[in-house]
């Protein structure tokens, strides 16, 4: 009898051991906040698309996503906590080319792997470079610009985001396609950059759209040319590097949401379902192009074959662009 006991209790405690995961079905999913971790700072590109999707998320679906600003090191910091987070669908981040593509071949010794340590859940949108100046500045073209930079090679400056990020690889990539060298200016982070480009202590801004489109749309900043093969869909009026003599020029990036490698694959594709649906609402799609972006939605196999085809391709572009980390 004694042994009956035992038995019944031990068969009791294992059962109330197993609510919890029992709890984190996805007929349950989820059953308490989700924390979205944003590793950029505020007022940049990243933060303005992830609380865009937080605050649609929320309204769609009355769960409660608590956006989680985590910078530093080019966006790694940020993936590094949520790659080593607990793989429940209650962690997830923001993550773009600055971070998951170009990270992992600038920063020596990352804590995790893009491939393995993480799961792409959701592809949000994507968006071309803008290469911008202050309203006062004599640039009103590329052409000018890089007349100008062959006449006195290094001395224009241009601001960035910081060190390894898409937007300083694009910032390399137009001094190789135009022959002309010039002084690249790292922040940490968008804002700085605008404001300082804004000011004109920096000569060019190279910004993702939607870091740069409300200075643009105040007239404080002179858009020069968007990155991508084709105009952008917010801001039509400004020529692509294609047309302004730049052949086969065409940069853009990418941001996504990813939970950690692990993470139950119905909750992801809950998750994927949710955000999909969301992509397809006019009002979203309209609040994500006011900020620069192009929305796309994708399944969970189409993003994850683009993700990594992206950083396997990725490499050798890094090493052409000559971009390092001081």
């Amino acid at each position: 009898m004694y042994r009956t006991l035992i038995t019944c209790t031990t068969l009791a405690l294992a059962a109330g051991a197993a609510a919890p995961v029992l709890a984190q079905s996805a007929d349950q999913y989820p059953g308490k906040p989700i924390r979205l971790v944003i590793p950029f700072p505020p007022g940049g590109g990243t933060d303005i698309l992830s609380r865009v999707i937080a605050n649609k998320l929320t309204e769609a679906t009355k769960w409660t996503i608590v956006p989680e600003n985590k910078a530093g090191a080019g966006g790694t910091i940020g993936i590094t906590e949520a790659a080593k987070a607990p793989a429940t669908g209650y962690e997830m981040v923001m993550g773009q080319k600055d971070n998951l593509i170009l990270g992992p071949y600038l920063y020596k010794n990352l804590p995790w792997n893009p491939t393995k340590d993480l799961t792409p859940v959701a592809h949000i949108a994507y968006t071309p470079v803008i290469i911008a100046t202050s309203v006062n500045s004599p640039y009103k073209s590329i052409a000018d610009v890089v007349a100008a930079a062959k006449a006195s090679p290094s001395k224009i400056t241009y601001g960035s985001p910081g060190n390894g990020t898409s937007i300083h690889i694009a910032g390399h990539m137009f001094e190789k396609a135009a022959g002309v060298q010039l002084t690249h200016v790292p922040y940490k982070g968008s804002n700085p950059a605008l404001m300082d480009a804004i000011a004109g202590n920096v000569d060019l801004l190279v910004s993702s759209i939607p870091s740069a489109i409300a200075q643009i749309k105040a007239g404080k900043l002179r858009p020069l040319a968007v990155t991508s093969a084709k105009r952008s869909t917010s801001l039509p009026d400004v020529p692509t590097m294609q047309e302004q003599g730049m052949k086969g020029f065409d940069v853009s990036t990418w941001y996504g949401l990813f939970m950690p490698a692990g993470t139950p694959a119905d909750i992801t594709a809950k998750m994927n379902a949710e955000v999909n649906k969301l992509l397809a609402k006019p009002e979203t799609q309209e609040a994500i192009l006011a900020q620069g972006a192009e929305p796309k939605a994708m399944s969970i196999t189409e993003f994850d074959k683009m993700y990594r085809a992206d950083f396997a391709n990725s490499k050798a572009v890094v090493e052409a662009s000559g971009a390092t980390i001081q």
